[in-house]
């Protein structure tokens, strides 16, 4: 069997701490030795083993004179757990090989070198294409110092997200509304306009599938937010931050956070509206990767506008509403030429609609 057959192994591996591992990445690996798998491991939850570690205490026979599989480079130093490549180096694995290299500035082929300074046999970039693509939520974060933005809404066949009275529960069918959930568990926030919380009065947490709550967060430039909607119950489990423009002297502001919201003053845009750039920028100084933008169309239209978004997931229902609220508002586009470009990764059919899942062309 080749390095390319025990990668794909290690990425397998290394997909089921989705969810779970941010802002780690996901890593998957597999020890080889005389041809057989003598152990495997992935990293299943950030501030726990890494795969190389739990790999390693899987291994059913000695590891010293193995190969050892990984989907990203071993890391070097010391954060909540200790580096990896000392454990590798101790435990006389032969020969590593990874997917790809680090981002993170600490580590960043330093690891790499490390195991090869004391003789270890090192292969790099084996199918690095699909490792870096499993992360990137964490290789985007690393390389800009933003969130990776997942835009998501559902519509109409004719690209109505509700109808011209505001209705939109529910457009889409109940698989994708589990689909939906499922989103909201792999990514640290979710946020949303203050007229999404108006209309629907959203929970915004997991319940269809098993997973992680998200942060939530509301933009609200003029805090409408009260303490008796939804995104304001069980904040002890479940916070929510609301993003404004008022000033913390305001009585909404002061209201809200006695109630236990999260208060976060955000500069004003040109069109007086929560600037989502800077919002975004103080979400990352918080460690938070990735964030899913679910409504409503105003939202959306600005992250599209000003080129925040990086992935696009589109509920196609098979409806027509004719007259509604578009999705996506004027981004001042007048030219073809200047359309946002869109790499379509996966089209699927989940119940009665079909999901489209994109990336955004910088």
């Amino acid at each position: 069997m080749n390095d390319e057959v025990f990668m794909k192994l290690a990425l397998k591996l290394a997909a089921k701490g989705r969810g779970y591992t941010s802002p780690n990445p996901m890593v998957g690996a597999v020890i080889v030795k005389k041809g057989r798998i003598i152990g495997q491991g992935w990293h299943r939850c950030c501030g726990e083993n890494h795969a190389e570690v739990n790999a390693i205490q899987s291994a059913t026979e000695n590891v010293a004179g193995s190969t050892m599989y990984v989907t990203l480079e071993p890391c070097c130093h010391s954060g909540k757990t200790p580096p990896c490549t000392d454990l590798i180096i101790r435990k006389k694995i032969k020969r590593v090989v990874i997917g790809t290299a680090d981002s993170n500035p600490l580590v960043s082929c330093k690891g790499i070198n490390r195991l090869k300074a004391t003789g270890i046999e090192v292969k790099a970039d084996v199918l690095q294409d699909e490792c870096r693509n499993l992360n990137e939520v964490f290789f985007h974060f690393m390389e800009t110092g933003l969130p990776f933005v997942t835009v998501k809404y559902a519509q109409t066949l004719d690209g109505r997200i509700a109808t011209a009275t505001g209705q939109s529960q529910w457009i889409s069918s109940p698989a994708s509304l589990k689909f939906a959930h499922q989103l909201r568990a792999e990514h640290d926030a979710i946020l949303v306009g203050i007229g999404t919380v108006l209309k629907d009065n959203p929970t915004l947490t997991v319940r269809m599938v098993r997973g992680r709550n998200p942060l939530r967060i509301v933009v609200d430039n003029c805090l409408a937010v009260t303490t008796e909607f939804n995104v304001m119950q069980d904040l002890s489990r479940t916070p929510t931050l609301i993003a404004t423009t008022k000033s913390a002297s305001d009585p909404a502001f002061r209201a809200l956070a006695k109630a236990g919201a999260e208060m976060i003053r955000v500069r004003s845009d040109e069109n007086n509206h929560v600037n989502l750039k800077q919002l975004l920028q103080l979400l990352a100084a918080r460690n938070i990767s990735s964030v899913l933008i679910e409504g409503g169309a105003q939202i959306i239209t600005s992250a599209l506008k000003e080129n925040l978004a990086n992935r696009l997931v589109t509920v196609i229902a098979p409806k027509i509403l004719g007259k509604g609220i578009e999705a996506v508002g004027d981004l001042n586009i007048r030219n073809l030429e200047k359309a946002k470009k869109l790499s379509v990764k996966s089209v699927a059919k989940k119940g009665t609609d079909v999901i489209m899942d994109c990336r955004v062309i910088p």
